[in-house]
């Protein structure tokens, strides 16, 4: 056996040893298990510790802070600051840091311990209010797609006191969280949360503005819900360690796709593998230590690819939720021995990996007849069924509109990979409402009584009767990007790597634009309409007829859909350089400058930032493709095809006919054609590297670099299949995705 494989089947040998760690809930004083509510939160400084912490007084004004909006006044935050060290300091906590989220895509955290001197040079734990508030990381080593230089270096981290503070155990070490946001020195938005806040804010303002014109007088606060299923796959790390293209890009660049994968539809939903139960059960219980609802487990389609979904959350609490929750089953997995991938398309040939963003709008202060209340969810009453068809319209209306923005949104080379395939929508922004809805939605647009009372009109069409419960009435089609699914619209089309935080973003800032209208609209025919309600219809009508062509009640991977949604003049933004376009659009600069979401500057640098970081991370690919076929893919093939050939040559040299003469002929072609392609691709990387404006860079690499990256993969996985087992060093498909 060659030496050079002896890595691939020792790893092999390590994986089928393996023994489910044993994982245990954690116990009382008494060294009983606890049940999941007795230890839910203990390690998030939320409600209930701030009750217990905190005198009543500063509690309440601290809470009234977080729902206003308002800035935090000092005095609170140094009472909040030292009841949340003590806290700390009793659960072993000796460093803090200010966790925020930069434009990578991940989060950043700066430490710094309690530890301060007194004037007499003792020792003391320490922590103030203006601590508590800001901290000051370098803004230099941050992308910043142009807002800063290299000198400027200053910004600040801003806590967001709505979101709960939380500890972060990593072995015996344990450190404060404080969520925060990043800006610099001059005020802009160096992260990817501040917009998510702001677009929170504008979106209930406009929405309780809506409220307010049809006679929900009470709402004061229109709050986004968001609940974000997470898939991913595992990998035994022994096989991960062996290969460079997972460990470097986190997809595998090479593999042949085994004679199973999916195809047998055996794995969806099948009992869960038990190192990988618990493995889960173990991130559970650190999730709900930090107070995140995590609710379901199971297998996804592809086999080791699985899938996570916590309970509803306010979006911004989500946002970092989502962070916390992928922070952790890194951590965990590496404990037993895993490596999770959250890339969009680790494996080609098998399922693909979404971040599904179920968002929806809830009245969360008002008086007692709205507050709770889903504004996504038809009610009992005639007025509460008109009120759901107009945010239901505002959706309709501001999706249509700013679909090219939503595909930014959902932009990266990952997804790339993922949309269009069989399990994921295309790179088409459209909306399904199921047969129900939608069938409602074209009784009013056929309507020709224009003269029909509007009582007579809802009680024809039954829109003043819809049923309660419309989720059960309401397929699910899981080829939509963006799906009405009861009470809430599921944007499918998000990359399970991706920070959800731009593309909720950009979805409140659409919807927001979508209610501006609306109302405008709305308080237009009120001027010449017989009552409030016949007013209400009408927009409907007026609208359902302007955003028709987005709606979309069939199978979005099918041919004929592209084609249709062509005619109807959606846009079809295949790769993210053309994608990313739409976020520097005059359209788009107007809506989220207009909204006081974005200046024109952080819109330029999200567009920037992006751009670059798809760059970058295609480059990272094709260099290690280059070396992984250069130093084992050809070397592997060299080695089997002088066996070959010696057995070739030793054939002939006693006159008889070598049954090795035709393999090793036909691997000769193809490792030539590697070579060749290799070459190809060797000559574009160079091109490329010489490329320095990085929009024309973008466009080479998707037009001309992926496509021999493509190329080049596909010599090499005939290899895979052609030369001898024992002779190939990376851990093939079929054992990183059966083993395990």
């Amino acid at each position: 056996m060659p030496n050079n494989t002896q890595p691939r089947f020792s790893a092999i040998q390590t994986v089928i040893s393996r023994k489910p760690k044993s994982v245990e809930p954690p116990k009382d004083e008494k060294g009983n298990s606890q049940k999941i509510s007795d230890f839910y939160g203990v390690n998030t400084f939320g409600l209930k510790q701030m009750k217990q912490k905190l005198p009543n007084d500063i509690n309440k004004r601290f809470i009234q802070t977080i729902q206003s909006g308002k800035k935090l006044d000092l005095e609170v935050a140094n009472v909040v600051a030292h009841a949340v060290k003590e806290w700390a300091l009793e659960h072993g906590v000796t460093h803090y840091c200010h966790w925020f989220q930069p434009q990578t895509g991940t989060t950043a955290e700066k430490h710094d311990s309690f530890l301060t001197l007194d004037s007499s040079g003792s020792p003391i734990e320490r922590f103030s209010g203006s601590q508590l508030i800001q901290s000051e990381p370098d803004a230099s080593s941050f992308p910043s797609g142009g807002m800063r230089t290299t000198f400027e270096a200053r910004g600040y981290t801003a806590w967001d006191p709505t979101s709960p503070m939380y500890i972060s155990e990593s072995g015996s070490t344990r450190t404060l969280c404080i969520p925060s946001v990043f800006i610099s020195y001059h005020g802009d938005a160096l992260d990817e949360k501040t917009g998510v806040l702001r677009s929170n804010q504008v979106l209930s303002e406009r929405a309780c503005k809506l409220l307010h014109l049809i006679g929900d007088h009470d709402a004061k606060a229109v709050t986004t819900t968001l609940g974000l299923e997470q898939e991913y796959f595992l990998i035994d790390r022994a096989l991960y360690a062996l290969r460079p293209d997972l460990v470097m890009s986190g997809r595998s660049l090479l593999g042949a796709r085994p004679p199973k994968g999916q195809q047998l539809e055996d794995h969806y939903f099948g009992s869960i593998p038990p190192r990988v139960l618990a493995f889960m059960s173990e991130v559970e219980f650190e999730l709900f230590k930090l107070g995140v609802p995590t609710k379901t487990r199971h297998n996804e389609v592809a086999p080791m690819q699985f899938e996570c979904a916590p309970i509803f959350e306010e979006t911004n609490v989500a946002v970092d939720h989502n962070h916390v929750l992928m922070e952790v089953f890194r951590r965990i997995a590496r404990k037993h021995d895993f490596e999770v991938l959250f890339h969009e398309k680790p494996f080609a040939g098998v399922n693909g990996s979404g971040k599904h963003n179920n968002w929806s709008l809830m009245v969360s202060q008002g008086g007692p007849e709205i507050e709770g209340i889903n504004l996504l969810d038809p009610g009992k009453t005639p007025h509460q069924n008109l009120r759901f068809l107009l945010i239901l319209m505002s959706t309709l209306k501001g999706v249509h509109k700013h679909a090219g923005l939503l595909r930014a949104a959902i932009a990266s080379s990952g997804n790339d990979h993922r949309l269009g395939a069989n399990e994921a929508p295309p790179a088409i922004i459209s909306m399904f409402l199921g047969n129900m809805l939608d069938n409602m939605l074209n009784e009013i647009e056929k309507d020709a009584h224009k003269d029909l009372h509007y009582t007579d009109a809802v009680i024809k069409l039954g829109v003043g009767n819809l049923p309660t419960v419309m989720k059960d009435n309401t397929d699910r089609n899981r080829t939509s990007p963006f799906a009405f699914t009861g009470n809430k619209f599921e944007f499918r089309a998000v990359g399970a790597s991706a920070s959800c935080a731009l593309p909720v973003t950009f979805l409140n800032c659409a919807v927001a634009d979508g209610i501006e209208e609306i109302t405008t609209m709305l308080e237009e025919k009120m001027k010449t309409s017989k009552s409030k309600e016949e007013a209400i219809f009408l927009v409907v009508k007026e609208v359902i007829k302007e955003t028709k062509n987005i709606r979309f009640e069939g199978n979005n991977y099918a041919d004929q859909w592209v084609k249709e949604a062509e005619k109807r003049g959606l846009p079809h933004l295949k790769t993210t350089p053309e994608a990313l376009h739409q976020i520097i659009s005059e359209k788009s600069k107007k809506l989220l400058t207009g909204l006081g979401v974005f200046s024109e500057g952080e819109i330029t640098s999200r567009f920037h930032i992006r751009i670059e970081t798809y760059n970058k991370r295609v480059l990272i690919e094709a260099d290690c493709l280059q070396t992984m076929v250069e130093t084992q893919v050809l070397p592997a093939a060299y080695e089997y095809s002088t066996m070959l050939a010696e057995g070739v040559s030793s054939a002939k040299s006693i006159g008889l006919q070598a049954p090795q003469a035709e393999p090793l002929a036909k691997l000769y072609q193809v490792i030539g054609s590697a070579q060749t392609e290799l070459k190809k691709l060797e000559r574009s990387l160079d091109q490329v590297k010489g490329i320095e404006n990085e929009e024309e860079r973008a466009k080479k690499i998707a037009s001309d670099l992926k496509p021999l990256m493509d190329s080049v993969r596909a010599d090499c996985d005939k290899l895979e299949n052609m030369v001898a087992d024992n002779f190939w060093p990376l851990p093939k498909y079929r054992e990183m995705l059966m083993l395990s």
